[in-house]
């Protein structure tokens, strides 16, 4: 009998590995297939997002999808009178944010009324059977394409060039900001400031020194949905002479008083001409931005009352926008505007507040040296610089002619004095008139007392020079 032979193993070795392989690539291919997978829906933003469209508006529409890419994207506008497609666009490959820019104006035969603007966005994912993650936004809107009205009540006639003008006027109650333009720049009205009247606005505006020829102003009124109101403000302008000066530079005044104004030390050490145009250009325009950004923050309320003060026995020895050029070794190297009324006395002479009001700024001030800003409400603001000692702090409410420092000479300035500046909505403007309390009365009290109901009234008086103008000595 042959005896049984043992049966040979089956060969399970090579079928493991097989699926051990097969297991590892479905994993592998798993992993690099799941961020297709992914299941966050695309993002949708809206700029602005205030429920309204003007005949001036402009919507940003936003879309992104930060994981597998946009695929489409859809926006419609549903009004009474159907359905238009703003945007429709299928990606050929993922994308992954998608910017649609509507202007309002360019929608012919835009209708007001209510409307939905519905955004439909898909990414390409492969969630949902292959179909992708949807976003759906439905905001309703409503067209609004009438600007608000504006009433004029009283204005100016005449106005200094550089000085300042005050206007009342009245805005439809769906008026969101007010105010006047002057070329670029903005003054903002504010109301509940003319007594009897809580329905009128007040706003104080400037023509500034640096006005181009041929810059007018307007009273302008804007509403939620951006639709825009201008109203012409007619005024003769008084004074239009620029005023010149040559100012040479030493070189112990460079030494002592420029390069160290510069924070780089290496860049003390350069040419004379160079430190020079780099603390003029560079130091000033640092300090005329921080000036803005203060005088930015206005109390809504009138804090001052009266004639502003001139610092008690002082001289004015500097022109308001007096452009100065400056000289080093006889040759022109920079020029700059003066931008306030240079005050002497004595040395270290106690600096008393023009007017009421709060402090908004105390510190170094660059070419200012130690400074001092206060807010007298509204957007009138006065500057106190070259200060040898400080006895304020920001925030604290200070009485007309109080004492709020000692004169000096920190900052640019060539000797012991006051700079001072007046200051509205960041525009320096003509220091004289807030001193001049028959200019007040005539311009400015009785807008805020109500009186005055006729634009363009018939007399507005021209503010006095200062007492003791000299030509300017001391500040460089």
């Amino acid at each position: 009998m042959t005896p049984l032979q043992p049966s040979r193993p089956r060969r399970a070795l090579p079928v493991l590995v097989l699926l051990l392989v097969l297991v590892a690539a479905i994993g592998y291919g798993a992993y690099l297939l799941k961020p297709r997978f992914e299941s966050d829906a695309p993002q949708v933003s809206l700029t602005p997002d205030n429920g309204v469209i003007g005949a001036n508006s402009t919507i940003e529409i936003v879309v992104n999808d930060r994981g597998a890419g946009l695929r489409s994207v859809v926006a419609i506008l549903t009004t009474a009178e159907g359905d238009r497609t703003l945007a429709s666009e299928e990606f050929a490959s993922p994308t992954a944010e998608k910017r649609i820019s509507i202007a309002a104006g360019k929608l012919g035969g835009l209708k007001e009324g209510p409307a939905n603007l519905r955004i439909h966005a898909r990414d390409s994912s492969y969630s949902h059977l292959f179909k992708g993650n949807e976003t759906i936004v439905d905001k309703a809107i409503t067209v609004d394409l009438t600007p608000p009205s504006i009433e004029l009540l009283a204005d100016d006639r005449y106005i200094n060039f550089g000085g300042a003008g005050a206007v009342v006027y009245k805005v439809s109650p769906d008026t969101e900001a007010s105010g006047v333009k002057v070329g670029e720049r903005f003054f903002r009205g504010f109301p509940g400031q003319v007594q009897g009247h809580p329905d009128q606005m007040f706003a104080l505006f400037a023509h500034p020194y640096d006005a181009p020829v041929g810059t007018k102003a307007t009273l302008v009124a804007t509403d939620k949905a951006g639709n825009r109101r201008e109203v012409a403000l007619a005024y003769e302008l008084k004074n239009v002479k620029e005023k010149k000066s040559t100012i040479a530079v030493s070189d112990k005044f460079l030494q002592n008083k420029v390069a160290p104004l510069l924070a780089d030390a290496a860049a003390r050490q350069g040419p004379a001409r160079e430190v020079f145009v780099a603390v003029n250009q560079k130091v000033r325009k640092q300090n005329e931005d921080k000036i803005a950004e203060v005088t930015a923050k206005a109390t809504p309320q009138l804090l001052w009352s009266g004639a502003f003060r001139q610092l008690s026995n002082s001289k004015v020895e500097a022109n308001f926008a007096d452009r100065r050029t400056y000289t080093y070794n006889g040759q022109p190297i920079d020029t700059a505007y003066h931008l306030g009324y240079d005050l002497s006395v004595t040395q270290h002479y106690p600096v008393e507040a023009a007017n009421s009001g709060t402090v908004a700024f105390t510190g170094d001030l660059g070419l200012y040296g130690n400074t001092v800003i206060l807010d007298h409400g509204l957007g009138l603001f006065t500057l106190y610089g070259h200060l040898s000692s400080i006895d304020v702090k920001a925030g604290d409410k200070i009485s007309a002619q109080q004492i709020i420092g000692k004169t000096g000479e920190t900052g640019f300035a060539g000797g012991d004095h006051l700079h001072y500046g007046v200051y509205l909505d960041g525009v320096a403007i003509l220091p004289v008139e807030w001193w001049d309390g028959k200019w007040i009365a005539d311009n400015i009290t009785p807008k805020l007392e109500g009186r005055g109901e006729e634009p363009a009234v018939a007399h507005r008086s021209v503010p006095s020079r200062p007492a003791a103008h000299r030509r300017h000595k001391r500040e460089r």
